[in-house]
């Protein structure tokens, strides 16, 4: 089976713990109409099943949770407070279960059933465990997700509309972190800067050029395993799902704000290319994320990047 868009590997890690980011994965996926059929039919049961049976929970209720919206972090809180919390060598613990069951073990003749069943004999990648076969099964290297997946995210994506506090709240948050601070309006061709300097709203077709090149940027941060910031509007689901093709290792934090407090900073802001009279265009246009972390930006940046860090463990 070819790789789902939007599901991650089960090496992916959330909060120390693989396969989690997973799970929410499918949920989200299924209620959206987009998970495949083959999938459907193990909801709740086997890794899912056992990973709630970890943390302590029922699989009904994260389902619940999950569709009420809200990062992947903030769930796995949600599910430390149901279930009780779990200590690093919890994890640990927890992982090197997951991540070994087929290899032998008492699974091992099933799992060699299914490598047959599924035509990967002769794939020619090493298949261990069942993490491993879903690898190969969706066309990665199972190899390459242990060395890669297993690693905390790299990039936290900052979006809203102009006026939240992308710039001020990136700059500071990459200053507390040592990490890289990247400003997507740098990567706007000229003509772009024109039309908006001119009070002028883009359209998705002006936007193609520079979400491309936004992308190419993250995806080169990711390889180079250089932990970055990124500010960026990314308004609209379509920009998100372009710049986050790894949920997994790029993070979304929402900066929401009132029209008023919105319109007031920009009304003191100078020198910038985003005029106010633009504002109502941008909130026409925005897409307000589901599983992003929602930050009030009526807080003050200390308090909001202290928040951040909270939730991901970031700078510890």
């Amino acid at each position: 089976m070819p790789s789902v868009s939007g599901l991650r590997s089960c090496y992916s890690v959330v909060g120390g713990l693989v396969y989690f980011g997973r799970m929410l994965d499918k949920i989200r996926l299924h209620e959206a109409g987009l998970l495949p059929a083959d999938y459907h039919m193990n909801l709740g049961i086997g890794f899912d099943g056992r990973t709630c049976q970890f943390l302590g929970i029922g699989y009904e209720a994260l389902k619940i949770r999950v569709l009420a919206g809200g990062c992947d972090e903030a769930i796995l809180a949600w599910a430390y407070e149901q279930g009780g919390p779990k200590s690093n060598d919890d994890r640990y613990r927890w992982n090197c279960f997951m991540m070994k069951i087929g290899w032998r073990d008492d699974r091992t003749p099933v799992l060699r059933e299914r490598i047959v069943s599924y035509g990967l004999r002769d794939s020619g990648k090493a298949i261990e465990t069942f993490f491993d076969i879903n690898e190969v099964d969706e066309d990665r290297d199972p190899v390459g997700s242990r060395s890669w997946e297993l690693k905390e995210p790299r990039i936290f994506l900052l979006m809203g509309v102009s006026g939240s506090g992308k710039t001020t709240i990136g700059t500071l948050l990459s200053q507390t972190l040592g990490w890289r601070f990247t400003d997507a309006d740098d990567f706007h061709p000229p003509a772009n800067i024109a039309k908006m300097s001119a009070g002028i709203p883009l359209t998705d077709e002006d936007r193609a050029p520079w979400l491309a090149a936004l992308k190419a940027h993250i995806d080169a941060r990711l390889s180079a395993g250089e932990n970055t910031v990124v500010a960026c509007s990314a308004l609209k689901k379509a920009y998100r799902n372009t710049l986050m093709a790894d949920p997994g290792q790029v993070k979304l934090i929402y900066l929401r704000g009132s029209r008023e407090l919105l319109h007031q900073r920009l009304l003191r802001r100078t020198g910038h290319f985003m005029k106010p009279a633009m504002l109502d265009s941008q909130i026409d246009a925005l897409e307000v994320p589901f599983s992003a972390l929602t930050v009030d930006i009526a807080q003050s940046p200390a308090e909001i990047v202290a928040f951040i860090q909270r939730t991901y463990g970031a700078g510890a």
